[in-house]
């Protein structure tokens, strides 16, 4: 066959992200607080954007002058699904809200609680200890560095930077920063700036006038404390038993974090996404609309822009707003309805851990989800990351629902999060004088109908914070002596 070019022609298929596509994708994985912000932007760029009311009632148009203004989707953050024995079918397609969704208020005129943000607006622990720096720095140069030291502690409390560092980055004598953390530790609460629990108590003790030699001992040794290693720690201190008992008495009335009275922080509290409200014979599933935005587009505006464009490139200009506009608010109303279709499933699966509490879930996986709305697991992955649902449980991220499972008796499989309660109840309920073992604890989640290894339990105890069974042992012994 002769080599040479030539012409062919081919048809394929091929899918395209295009730049509107991807956009809202990313939509998709937004939290609360990025998709108010990525409106604000959007407000600001396209004029023809505007904010709109909330609808309170099926068919109740935002106020206003009629024909004053147009959305084109009709979502208005009020739709919810009813769950219950007789309606828990979501199935319907995605796109059509009036197969699985309804406008309106909460079944029997119940009002959602309160869900402003948690903080109450109490100031956090920089800000309550900043307040106190005026009062007692001396020297404006060591306020300055009190400040800055106060914006290094931790959530606790602690200085987790070293002094030497800080006098380096701030060109400030080391004797100068010493003071300035003396500053900082004299503070309400009293244990604030300190480098180390053992330090921490000191303090605590030193306020108390409690710190006496043999009590100086006795925080210099918690290792001990914690170990439970009474008579080392009797003959250390060179105390008698009364006196031991009354140390120790001292010594678990401090607090080892005391920066925790107070926020850790200025961020807002989560807002939660999903609102889920027992009803008769299931569940109300509602999207919080106070987290949502509703755009509308001004359609007077853009008759009036449109009047006065007399040129190609203005008119072309005004057409790409108007269609930008339409996009965005499709795209907002499809991602409110991702959100609750996925949260209904979830619901659905997991009925069990909103009627009875975590012993009660069951495992769950992404793709179990997106089988049943027919999505995607990747678009499943995207709507429950930084999406929060509230229930009279609490609230919780909705990953919060997946989660790996064992065997159980029932054939169905228990959730780890509900073996983790379980082991957590197990370890809580135990015979001080006889501790249960890794081991011990299997055979008691395989009585039970759960199919756990020792190794297992041990992987589920480390996770959830409870010690082994020689520490435990111990902590209960040095419990006893109170």
């Amino acid at each position: 066959m002769a080599l040479g070019p030539r012409l062919d022609l081919r048809q394929t298929q091929s899918l395209v992200m295009t730049p509107q596509l991807q956009q809202a994708i990313k939509l998709l994985a937004l939290s609360n607080l990025e998709i108010e912000s990525f409106v604000t932007e959007a407000l600001e760029s396209n004029p023809l954007l505007e904010m709109g009311e909330v609808r309170r009632e099926a068919g109740e148009d935002a106020p206003g002058p009629a024909g004053e203004h147009d959305s084109a989707p009709d979502f208005d953050g009020t739709e919810a699904l009813d769950i219950s024995a007789n309606a828990l079918d979501p199935e319907a397609a995605p796109g059509d809200a009036g197969d699985w969704g309804r406008a309106g208020t909460a079944s029997g005129g119940e009002e959602f609680p309160d869900l402003e943000n948690r903080s109450g607006g109490e100031p956090t622990l920089a800000e309550h200890l900043a307040g106190q720096v005026g009062a007692v720095a001396e020297d404006p140069r060591e306020a300055i560095i009190a400040l800055r030291i106060i914006g290094e502690l931790d959530e606790a409390g602690y200085l987790g930077t070293e002094l030497l560092v800080l006098a380096e980055e701030l060109g400030a004598p080391l004797v100068a920063v010493e003071r300035a953390l003396a500053i900082v530790q004299s503070l309400d609460p009293t244990g604030v700036g300190a480098r180390s629990l053992a330090e921490c108590i000191a303090l605590q003790a030193k306020e108390a006038d409690r710190y006496d030699p043999c009590m100086a001992r006795l925080i210099d040794n918690l290792d001990l404390v914690a170990a439970g290693e009474i008579a080392r720690l009797k003959r250390m201190c060179e105390v008698d038993d009364e006196d031991f008992a009354d140390m120790l008495a001292e010594l678990r009335s401090y607090d080892p974090r005391p920066g925790l009275r107070y926020g850790g922080s200025s961020e807002a509290a989560v807002v939660p996404d999903v609102l889920v409200t027992p009803m008769d014979g299931g569940w109300d599933i509602r999207l919080n609309e106070a987290s949502l935005p509703r755009l509308v587009v001004n359609r007077e505006y853009y008759v009036e822009l449109k009047a006065g464009a007399r040129d190609k490139a203005s008119q072309a200009w005004l057409n790409e707003q108007l269609g930008e506009a339409d996009w965005l608010i499709k795209a907002l109303d499809q991602r409110q309805r991702t959100i609750l279709k996925t949260a209904a499933e979830i619901v659905k699966r997991q009925e069990g851990f909103f009627r009875e509490g975590v012993t009660a879930m069951r495992p769950l996986t992404l793709r179990e989800v997106a089988e049943a709305i027919e999505m995607h697991e990747s678009t499943v992955s995207r709507v429950t990351s930084n999406k929060y649902l509230s229930c009279p449980r609490g609230t919780f991220e909705l990953k919060y629902f997946f989660s790996s499972g064992v065997a159980a008796a029932d054939g169905e499989g228990a959730s780890s999060e509900a073996i983790k309660a379980r082991i957590r109840a197990l370890c809580d309920a135990e015979d001080p004088k006889k501790v249960l073992s890794d081991e011990a604890l299997a055979d008691l989640l395989r009585n039970e109908g759960f199919d756990l290894a020792r190794r297992t339990v041990a992987k589920y105890r480390e996770a959830i914070g409870i010690g082994s069974s020689a520490q435990r042992r111990r902590q209960k012994k040095l419990a006893s002596h109170f």
